[in-house]
């Protein structure tokens, strides 16, 4: 039977190697297609793959068996989990209606909500304010009840004034802003990037420390042209992905 053929890396030797290479099998068994073998090579062979000891491989894997992602069976070998997969993939197809399905199927908690002083990042946005409204949201799969991601909303004052509470639980910033409240929008500008989960990611998304994350920030404009509203959203690297879709016409 032909094995699985995990991706390689370099590894950072500022990180634990268990954990780097646990991370980069766990990304290839995600993303593998439907028709690749789900029997993986030797601890062995995988080590040598790697670059690591058998000791630090064997971690590694353990560490995939805790999450459900393989199966060791004595004398068998190590085998992929047939149901696991990559979640829905997050798709911007450059309309407005096709972000505001993307949240469907999910349930949402806000965590929190006050206000924030415009410095920093923020600044480019909101240069003729000195203070925005901020929204933290967690949302999780409806089915299975696993956090998905979290959202740091930071709108204009005068329209979070006029936004009911359970509006934000029940839909996403962008349909609450142009079918709730009637606000006009001329665009959206996103900008998604790889990063690591910072504690406060690890700790909603139930991840490890340090595992891949994809950080989106939309910043919702209306039709004068200013920014009403910027998302950073925080996705799991593990259950989303993102596809564009260009119009070569």
């Amino acid at each position: 039977m032909t094995s699985f053929a995990p991706d390689s890396i370099v590894l950072n030797r500022k990180l634990p190697l268990w954990y780097q290479v646990s991370q980069s099998l766990r990304a290839s068994i995600l993303g593998r297609a439907p028709r690749d073998p789900l029997r993986l090579p030797t601890e062995e062979q995988l080590a040598g793959h790697y670059g690591v000891s058998v000791l630090t491989m064997r971690q590694a894997l353990k560490e995939l068996e805790v999450e459900g992602l393989i199966t060791r069976h004595r004398r068998r070998g190590t085998f992929i989990e047939p149901s696991a997969r990559r979640g829905a993939p997050v798709r911007l197809l450059g309309s407005v209606d096709a972000i505001v399905a993307q949240q469907s199927g999910m349930t949402t908690e806000l965590l929190d909500q006050g206000k924030a002083p415009v410095s920093g990042e923020l600044a480019e946005f909101f240069p003729d304010v000195a203070e925005v409204a901020t929204y933290h949201r967690l949302r999780s799969d409806e089915t299975t009840g696993e956090p998905t991601n979290h959202a740091r909303n930071y709108l204009r004052q005068e329209l979070a004034d006029r936004i009911d509470r359970e509006d934000l639980i029940r839909w996403p910033m962008t349909k609450v802003l142009r079918d709730v409240l009637g606000v006009g929008i001329s665009r959206i500008t996103d900008t998604v990037e790889a990063t690591l989960a910072d504690p406060e990611t690890a700790r909603l998304l139930q991840v490890p420390l340090l595992s891949p994350i994809l950080r989106y920030t939309g910043v919702i404009h209306g039709t004068d042209g200013q920014a009403l509203d910027v998302a950073v959203i925080h996705y799991r690297g593990d259950r989303f992905s993102f596809t564009v879709t260009l119009d070569a016409h």
